[in-house]
């Protein structure tokens, strides 16, 4: 069961989905596929957040998707992508992959590698607008380590070096190191929400994991500060 502490809510990983099917161990912070939990049917306009591992040579055949704002962020390896629209690229570490589903689109995910494991983390977010046209772009940030910093990633605003997503909400990557902490502004009446890639991170009195998140609805403005060692993915949320 999720719990609170200083209104920042849990979401252990020790609770979140699991699907193993050979080719493919995922885990899903919110309720996917088989995975159905009313206490994890998403947080605002986040709605999925799946830390996916693909064996060497395997992926995600072509399938389609619609009206859904779609992130991929390669924590190790290679990811390689394929749409309906005409694109191809694969995508690294300090790479980050949007493809706006729209009206609809087709696309593939596979690990190109025959040696190495891919390990992502698919994000979906709500658009502001359905029936938009599909849409693909990526961004680069560097896989420098760099610790006290959040990074902006993904705006619905126009930014050089960004993402462009349709909706009021901003990804960033956050290097969390002993004595340089991350502290991020949450304005009132919006949401944050923390999601562990890698090691042990502190926000708001929880004590967070990889695979663990955090989500606050912050009724007035506040400072988010996250503490430890480790590397987090954080959404500003409308």
């Amino acid at each position: 069961m999720t719990t609170t502490s200083t209104s920042w809510k849990l979401y252990p990983a020790s609770e979140a989905g699991h699907t193993a099917i050979g080719w493919l161990d995922s885990r899903h912070t919110f309720s996917f596929g088989e995975f159905l939990d009313p206490a994890r049917m998403g947080f605002r306009s986040l709605r999925v957040i799946n830390d996916d591992i693909v064996a060497p040579g395997e992926g995600f055949g072509m399938h389609g998707h619609r009206d859904m704002e779609i992130l991929s962020f390669v924590a190790q390896g290679a990811l390689e992508h394929k749409d309906s629209m005409g694109n191809g690229a694969t995508i690294r570490p300090g790479e980050i992959q949007f493809m706006g589903a729209g009206t609809g689109v087709r696309h593939s995910e596979f690990n190109p590698s025959q040696s190495e494991d891919v390990r992502l983390l698919q994000i979906w977010i709500v658009p502001a607008q359905r029936g938009l046209p599909p849409t693909y772009s990526e961004a680069t940030y560097g896989t420098e380590v760099k610790p006290g910093t959040a990074r902006l990633l993904a705006s619905g605003e126009d930014a050089d070096g960004l993402v462009k997503i349709r909706q009021d909400a901003r990804l960033y990557v956050a290097d969390v190191a002993p004595g340089s902490p991350v502290k991020l502004e949450i304005a009132a009446g919006r949401g944050g929400f923390v999601q562990v890639v890698d090691g042990d991170i502190t926000v708001g009195g929880l004590a967070l994991g990889r695979g663990d998140a955090a989500a606050l609805d912050a009724t007035e403005a506040t400072v988010a500060e996250l503490t430890g060692s480790g590397r987090a993915l954080v959404f500003d949320l409308a």
